[in-house]
């Protein structure tokens, strides 16, 4: 049973050019996380009066142990519900009224592939964000920064029996149960995804997996308080 998140490293400012970028490393999953901030908004927010904030997620053709040709990588339904599944994750502790009139795109791309990839790109995504946002309120563009809390990601199962949390390619391929959960700094939930891979599981479990996963989290968050820093 592992009740900790595998390994993380993280290396920010891996792009001179962007407005943040960070390669953020859960055991072997790796993810290049990049912020791009732009003067223009979707008509949708333009009407609201608020900024934007949305996210794309895709692999490179070799994150796995097999070659995967680009054009299928990036039409598939996975790669766009891991994009959506991130943006909902950073707008859901962004203020957009305070972020009106800008749109902060973040690129997630898998460099290595071994379980957690759409977690992982939360977490990295996370620190590219309040990376540019900085920079926007250094600049005056922002008057202050316009985000609410932490927001973190991470998985948690059940392998041959017994409670796992941070499952690697190999736990989840194996997976009686496969869940993976976005919460945020005050632990109050932001998407939880669960299946049955092979067993059907008990609300017991459920909270397991549940408590499990605000534990990892926690941990989550104290590296993404050392890298991005205090938010107030």
């Amino acid at each position: 049973m592992s009740t900790n998140v595998r390994k993380i490293r993280v290396e920010k400012n891996v792009l001179k050019h962007a407005e943040g970028s960070c390669m953020f490393q859960m055991g072997n999953t790796k993810v290049l996380c990049v912020a791009t901030v732009s003067k223009s908004v979707p008509p949708f927010a333009e009407e609201r009066g608020e900024g934007w904030v949305t996210a794309e997620y895709s692999m490179l053709p070799r994150a796995g142990k097999e070659r995967s040709s680009r054009q299928r990588l990036a039409s598939s339904g996975r790669t766009k519900e891991i994009s959506r599944l991130v943006g909902r994750a950073l707008r859901a502790v962004v203020d957009l009224k305070k972020l009106y009139g800008f749109s902060v795109m973040i690129d997630c791309d898998v460099i290595q592939a071994d379980g957690g990839t759409r977690t992982t790109s939360v977490n990295g995504a996370f620190i590219v964000l309040v990376q540019a946002l900085r920079a926007m309120v250094k600049s005056g563009e922002l008057k202050k920064l316009p985000v609410r809390d932490y927001i973190a990601a991470v998985s948690a199962g059940y392998v041959d029996g017994k409670p796992v949390l941070d499952l690697c390619a190999k736990e989840d391929n194996n997976a009686e149960v496969d869940m993976n959960f976005v919460i945020t700094g005050h632990g109050k939930f932001v998407e939880v995804q669960g299946t049955g891979e092979k067993n059907a599981f008990t609300r017991a479990q459920l909270n397991y997996m549940l408590n499990l996963a605000r534990k990892g989290v926690r941990q989550i968050i104290k590296v993404q308080k050392r890298i991005a820093g205090k938010l107030r």
